[in-house]
């Protein structure tokens, strides 16, 4: 069978009406036949229009598509045959009551209805009067069956997040995570407030991936209204992007080191972050790159002065990094921990979709940069990085790896004399009527995207945002699959997963 989904590109504008509006049959089987086939689910969300609700899907191969259809009473699901849909299956249930038939696990995503009228959704939650969390959790029966509870509330200063491990004596058998205490509705926020506040929503939706989902934001909203950032422009966020990730990498290892109790690569590795987290600071006055990139380029240059500053910090901290690393990865205590331990075969990795360096640890090449480039990434070479073992070792590894990589790129840039013409905060969007657009960018922990339907006025219809660890959360649980409970830590820091980012 011929696909029949539009072939559209990163971060381009399309008008509506040349989105394939399909029968629902049709939908349905060109969207299971490109997964099921090794695509993967990039977009799936439901959006009303004129008084009807349609569905409307962004796949990927090598190339992205698109199409839509109208909701179907009953709704069949797509997950029975298909898994990597079965939580935009269930966001969707959520957010709009769309029962799917047949789905094998359906239960609550973020505890709020956004969208559907009333209070209670389609699972019968009355929210104004229910307790978050009161529905029945999967159990293991048997007389040696015992549950661990853990959270919601942390003794960590992190977000809330639930996790209930079935074990037999300290082997867990199953781990389930439920996460959506704090469900803060930015997607219904993005449809209502003021054009200057968008920027500002964007770059908040996850504190450590501000530069990622700022860049979503600013690429759709540069399409829609044809407004191009210079190349100057262009260079700075790419460096943005990749401090951002060297910060969070680096932060990671120190995690783990401190994990496996290996204190002085913690310590070295907390100190390092801090200080490229400083050289954010240097380039826009904020140490998480918060009110840098706008729609139109960004809102700082890089003065000669600040180039070599940047330039001279980066060489006082490449050998310290490398020096670091290896004290790290050298150890066989260290080696002895990671090797083995949460392992996340090919197979499943690919079920469940997992993006970013959780993917690749497990052997998936997938990386944004590379596949639907962007920015200043045409222009770079970015190797595949990918992992066989799929364990906490392999995932350690893909860090080691990027740290270079990343420090290769900013070095390379910031050789470059640049110049850009800065761009203004609190912009009006003249946003075009009945339009569509995607961004997909490799942040630090995968693939974040955002996508944008405005209607005929030219208002924002539907703003759908998807943080990696909406993939990724599942990857966590399957690497709990037949390991000691204690070893739990450990392989929640070699995913380092998001809860606000979740938590939309």
């Amino acid at each position: 069978m011929s696909n029949v989904f539009l072939q559209i590109s990163n971060a381009e504008k399309v008008c509506r009406k040349e989105i394939p509006h399909l029968s629902f049959d049709e939908f349905r089987t060109q969207a299971l036949d490109m997964v099921t086939d090794g695509g993967k689910v990039v977009q799936y969300f439901a959006y009303p229009d004129k008084n009807r609700l349609k569905l409307l899907a962004v796949l990927r191969t090598d190339k992205l598509f698109v199409a839509g259809c109208d909701v179907p009473d009953p709704y069949p699901s797509f997950t029975r045959i298909c898994e990597p849909f079965h939580l935009f299956e269930r966001e969707m249930a959520e957010q709009y009551g769309i029962r799917p038939q047949g789905h094998p696990w359906l239960k609550m995503v973020r505890y709020h209805p956004n969208y559907s009228d009333g209070t209670a959704d389609v699972f019968g939650n009355d929210y104004t009067q229910d307790i978050p969390g009161n529905y029945t959790y999967y159990q293991v029966e048997g007389e040696e069956i015992h549950e661990v509870a853990v959270g919601p509330v942390h003794a960590g200063v992190i977000e809330p997040g639930h996790f209930r491990f079935n074990c037999i004596g300290e082997r867990v058998l199953h781990l389930e995570i439920q996460l959506g205490y704090q469900h803060r509705g930015i997607e219904k926020q993005l449809t209502e407030v003021p054009d200057k506040r968008l920027p500002i929503l964007g770059e908040n939706i996850a504190g450590d991936t501000t530069i990622g989902h700022s860049l979503c934001m600013a690429q759709n909203l540069e399409t829609l209204t044809a407004v191009k950032p210079d190349q100057g422009a262009r260079v700075i966020r790419t460096i943005a992007l990749e401090l951002e990730r060297l910060a969070n990498h680096i932060g990671d290892l120190g995690a783990l080191s401190g994990d496996v109790a290996f204190l002085p690569p913690a310590n070295y590795f907390g100190r390092i972050r801090g200080d490229f987290l400083n050289l954010s600071l240097l380039i826009c006055g904020n140490r998480f790159g918060k009110g840098l990139v706008r729609p139109g380029g960004v809102r700082f240059s890089l003065s000669n002065e600040i180039r070599r500053v940047l330039n001279d910090r980066l060489a006082e901290l490449r050998p310290e990094v490398t020096h670091v690393l290896e004290l790290l990865f050298n150890a066989v205590t260290v080696r002895a921990r990671f090797e083995g331990c949460g392992a996340v075969s090919h197979e499943d990795a690919e079920h469940l979709g997992l993006v970013g360096p959780a993917g690749r640890a497990s052997g998936m090449a997938y990386d944004v940069r590379r596949c639907f480039p962007t920015e200043h990434y045409p222009h770079i070479d970015i190797p595949k990085n990918k992992k066989a073992t799929g364990d906490v070792y392999a995932r350690a590894r893909v860090r080691y790896d990027e740290i270079h990589q990343s420090l290769q790129i900013i070095e390379s840039l910031a050789a470059i004399p640049v110049e850009t013409r800065c761009v203004s905060d609190g912009m009006a969007y003249d946003l075009p009527a009945s339009s569509f657009s995607v961004a997909l960018n490799e942040a630090w922990r995968g693939e974040v995207s955002h996508a944008v339907l405005t209607d005929e006025n030219g208002k924002i219809l539907r703003y759908k945002i998807k943080d990696p660890s909406f993939h990724n959360w599942n990857g966590l649980a399957m690497a709990l699959r037949d390991t000691g409970i204690s070893d739990f830590p450990l392989n929640n820091k070699s995913f380092n997963l998001s809860y606000c980012g979740f938590d939309l």
